[in-house]
Formats: C-alpha cells, sequence, structure tokens
C-alpha cells in the first residue's frame, strides 16, 4: 500500500509498503510523479520481481568506480594503466551523479565530449570499463542499477596502426635509448625489435624462464592467458649476455611499465623521430618475421596471436618486394 506525505511546498514523498517487502521511500517535486513511482514498484512488488534501488540511489558512479579500483583492478593484467584510467573518470562531473539517475543519454554525452579531445579507441576503452563497473556492481555487490553504457553506441575503433621503421631511424633510436637515464632501455629496446614481445613481456621476464643455450623464453603469463615459448635470435642471445645475470629473479629489476613508457618517449623526441610508439617496434618485429620467410603459423607461435586474421595487419610487405618473387 502506498502512502503520500507532502514535506514542504515543492516536495511529496511516497511510501510503499508490502507484507515480506523492505519498505520503499522515495521523495518527488510533484504528487503525480510520487504516484506513478508508487504504482510501478507495486506492480512489481505483486509480480515477485522487485528488487530494491535503495543502494543505487545513494551511490555515487565515484563510490563503485573507486571500490572497483580497491577490488577488481588488482586482479588485472592491466591494473597500472586501467587505475590511471579509473582514476580520471572519478574526477568527472558526471561521477558525482547517484548510479539510480544516469542513463544512456548522459553516457553519450560524455562520448561526444571526450570524443572531441582523444580517439575513438581511448573513448571505447573508457565506456568498456564503465560499462564493466555497472555489470559488477549489479552482478556482485546487489546494487542494482541499470547499466547504461549498454544504451548507447560505442565508437568504432581507430585504423590499425602499420607504423614502420624508415631508413635511418633504428640507429637513431638505439643511440637515443644509449642515452637514457634508465639503464634497460636499451636491452628493451633491442629484444622489442628480436623477438616480438609486447613491452609488458619483456618487463615480466625472469631469468629462470631463459635458456640461453637453446636460445628461448618462456612466457608463462601472457595477454592472452596462454604461456608460450619464444625462440631468441642470436641478437637476442647477445643482449641477454650483456646483461648482469643471476639464476632466479626478474632480467629488468625494479623497471615498470610507466619508467620504460617515459623513458622511451623522452629517447624518441631526441632522435627526432616522430609518431613511433612502443608498441610499433611490435609491429617492426612482426613484419620482419614474415620478411624472413616465416610462414603465418609459426610467426603466430612467436607472437602469441590467437586469432590468425589479427596477423594480416603486421604482413605489410613491400609492393616490389613481392614482384621480385614473382619473376
Amino acid at each position: 500500500m502506498a502512502t503520500f506525505r507532502k514535506r514542504g511546498p515543492y516536495q511529496w514523498q511516497a511510501q510503499v509498503r508490502k507484507k515480506g517487502q523492505p519498505l520503499q521511500s522515495k521523495t518527488f517535486e510533484t504528487r503525480a510523479e510520487a504516484e506513478q513511482w508508487a504504482r510501478a514498484i507495486e506492480v512489481e512488488m505483486d509480480k515477485g520481481v522487485f528488487v530494491s534501488r535503495a543502494e543505487a540511489e545513494s551511490t555515487t558512479l565515484k563510490e563503485l568506480l573507486e571500490r572497483y579500483l580497491a577490488e577488481v583492478t588488482p586482479l588485472k593484467k592491466g591494473a597500472a594503466s586501467e587505475t590511471n584510467r579509473a582514476r580520471a573518470l572519478i574526477r568527472l562531473p558526471l561521477a558525482r551523479r547517484y548510479v539510480a539517475g544516469i542513463r544512456g543519454v548522459d553516457i553519450a554525452r560524455f562520448r561526444d565530449e571526450r570524443l572531441r579531445k582523444v580517439t575513438p579507441s581511448t573513448v571505447k576503452r573508457d565506456l568498456v570499463l564503465l560499462g564493466h563497473v555497472f555489470e559488477v556492481a549489479r552482478k556482485e555487490w546487489g546494487i542494482h542499477a541499470h547499466n547504461p553504457v549498454r544504451d548507447i553506441r560505442l565508437p568504432a575503433d581507430n585504423r590499425p596502426r602499420d607504423r614502420r621503421l624508415q631508413t635511418g631511424e633504428e640507429p637513431r633510436l638505439l643511440e637515443a635509448c644509449k642515452e637514457a637515464r634508465n639503464p634497460w632501455l636499451l636491452p628493451i629496446v633491442q629484444l622489442a625489435l628480436e623477438t616480438a614481445m609486447r613491452q609488458g613481456e619483456l618487463i615480466r621476464l625472469r631469468w629462470e624462464h631463459i635458456d640461453l643455450n637453446r636460445r628461448t623464453a618462456h612466457l608463462p603469463d601472457t595477454k592472452n592467458g596462454e604461456a608460450r615459448t619464444v625462440p631468441l635470435s642470436s641478437t637476442a642471445v647477445q643482449v641477454l649476455r650483456t646483461l648482469p645475470r643471476s639464476l632466479h629473479g626478474p632480467v629488468f629489476p625494479g623497471v615498470t611499465t610507466e619508467a620504460i613508457k617515459r623513458a622511451y618517449i623522452r629517447a624518441v623526441r631526441r632522435a627526432g623521430i616522430e609518431n613511433l610508439r612502443f608498441h610499433d617496434l611490435r609491429h617492426e618485429a612482426t613484419t620482419r618475421l614474415f620478411e624472413k620467410g616465416l610462414n603465418i603459423m609459426e610467426v603466430a607461435t612467436i607472437t602469441g596471436h590467437k586469432d590468425l586474421r589479427m596477423l594480416q595487419r603486421y604482413t605489410h610487405l613491400k609492393a616490389e618486394d613481392l614482384a621480385r618473387k614473382l619473376g
């Protein structure tokens, strides 16, 4: 049964009581709004599908993000980058809103504003994170709020990058890495070009997983969740032999993703190279594997690509080279 009480000139409080259900109460500006809300609650209770929205109506998006950062993010491989992304979202005006009141139109407005400042892929990652926060809150924390990210269109991904090293760029890059204050930058960049490993995989390398005699490096924990063993070129072996070695422990002790990212950006700037990201080194290394004559299955074994179609964007072979093969 619903009751209504006037609380001042512009407030009406509606209360819904039903046996076996918790008391539901909410305040509106008009009696008509209060009655509409109460009828909807009573219908849900009668059908046996009612779930309390009280927590969703008293919890802000900021509080959800902070709990997600504390409980969910630390369990992910990309915890560091997701932490930065979530903290940026926490600073948004939208984060001060109660989650029950956030609608698809609010998320769409956020999307469109972000698209004026950053790439579609960045905006898409923001939205995927927001959507997962809402899903975890609903499924695992008992906060029954609708996921508004489901109501909007996600931006299309950027065109895949195909940046390769141009003539003269590699020696300039390596020379700039030699001058870096971070002593690990040069060997990490060299290994990236020789092994096609991701930055995180390189940073997590451990001596007990490397066999220089067999020329292999085992990666027990990769992005796709499957372990793989990477063959090492003679150059990669030589790079590893120059490093301080122990029987166990990290190959690059004390190194963080953020430290290498910053050192790399500075090195690229010193080298006078434009638009060359660290991940482009993986693209370069993968393309070189094809140029050496390895087939797609062999390359996939080295790089760890599960979907062979993903390797198509790494095979930007020069037309003149293909013409020579045709005779």
